[in-house]
């Protein structure tokens, strides 16, 4: 079956029982991922991964030193290999705890960081969907995230399981650590598979408008999407989708970064701007650049809580996300706009996921699985 908008907007509409299904079992394994004295000696964390798997690592930074109060670094699978690992501290023995993140288990650079993570004495975990793949070979232990099998598309449901499962793993560091009692963290838990009903009123919510969105932007080649915290990773992630769903360019940015850069870009002054923030930290920042973004002609898209007057009031168009997510918890819901927005681009365009792999975008033309890799330098 080939990649379609249709089967990402099925793939979105499927994660509420997704999570539902899988986030019991995905439990127990992190549970069993580390014996108690493993888990005890992280001193530090080591989150790497390529593309989707990069921003589930920076998606959860945040949960692993608001909970376990253990410094947490998201890189790319090229810095963590080829620049960090040579340098990790030998201070403490089998640290830092160096998670690779690959879905399929067969990306180059991440099986060539957690090799060279090893080889520096790091404890290496792979989180993987593909539990036999050659990145959990090369790894010390394998958290397996395998993702029931569904209709192609971009990436979606594998995003939500490593995220899950990395979530999972920063409450059970912060419980084993003394940092969380069993039933504050059994709560974390509770609200963090809760997200499902969240994502659930979510799509019912944008269904409609982001359809129409969609339409009215289908002229537009730029897109940007801007967040902060850990909703940069969904303002990355966004951009991901559109690119592999529409071929359009977009490009994610930090909500202050914005300010700095592309406020001065005047080539395309309508180009859709969305403003992804979950009524945390970085709102009242993000409700600062409404004036800016409206001055210079932006078409402004708020991806805020139902509700939201500061940004969602004075934007041109307005995707309320339904529900009460923590922030450490709320990539899994505030990424569903994005996703369904790219998705409907695709179908209205008449643009499909990935070039359909054919032509100059044949499968594997981009080398990430035959890059070569390297274990020292």
């Amino acid at each position: 079956m080939e990649m379609s908008a249709a089967n990402m907007i099925a793939q979105v509409e499927s994660l509420p029982e997704l999570i539902r299904t899988q986030f019991d079992e995905l439990d127990v394994r992190v549970r069993r991922l580390l014996n108690h004295e493993e888990y005890l000696s992280v001193k530090r964390i080591a989150l790497t991964g390529c593309g989707d798997s990069h921003m589930a690592a920076v998606a959860s930074e945040l949960t692993f030193e608001q909970l376990s109060g253990v410094p947490t670094d998201a890189l790319t699978a090229m810095q963590a290999g080829r620049y960090a690992a040579p340098y990790f501290d030998r201070s403490f023995t089998r640290n830092p705890l160096v998670v690779g993140i690959s879905v399929s288990g067969t990306v180059a650079r991440t099986r060539e960081a957690l090799i060279m993570a090893r080889n520096a004495g790091a404890l290496t975990v792979a989180l993987t969907g593909n539990p036999e793949s050659p990145l959990a070979k090369v790894a010390e232990k394998v958290l397996g995230c395998v993702v029931p099998d569904f209709a192609p598309a971009p990436g979606v449901r594998s995003y939500r399981v490593s995220l899950m499962a990395l979530n999972l793993l920063a409450i059970r560091v912060a419980e084993v650590k003394g940092r969380l009692t069993q039933d504050e963290a059994n709560g974390l838990r509770k609200q963090l598979k809760g997200s499902a009903d969240a994502i659930e009123a979510t799509i019912e919510a944008i269904r409609e408008p982001v359809r129409k969105l969609a339409e009215a932007s289908a002229h537009e080649h730029n897109f940007v999407f801007v967040a902060d915290g850990p909703n940069y990773a969904t303002a990355l992630f966004s951009a991901a989708k559109l690119m592999e769903a529409a071929g359009r360019h977009a490009v994610g940015q930090d909500t202050e970064e914005w300010a700095h850069l592309q406020y001065f870009v005047n080539d395309a002054p309508s180009t859709p701007t969305f403003l992804i923030s979950p009524g945390g930290r970085g709102h009242g920042r993000a409700a600062e650049l409404m004036e800016p973004l409206k001055r210079i002609g932006r078409t402004v898209v708020a991806v805020v809580p139902e509700g939201d007057s500061l940004i969602g009031g004075q934007a041109d168009w307005t995707l309320p996300v339904v529900g009460n997510v923590p922030e450490i918890f709320s990539p899994m819901v505030y990424a569903v706009a994005g996703e369904l927005f790219s998705a409907h681009l695709s179908e209205v365009i008449g643009e499909p996921p990935f070039r359909r792999f054919h032509g100059a975008y044949e499968d594997g033309g981009n080398t990430i699985k035959s890059s070569t890799v390297i274990d020292k330098l």
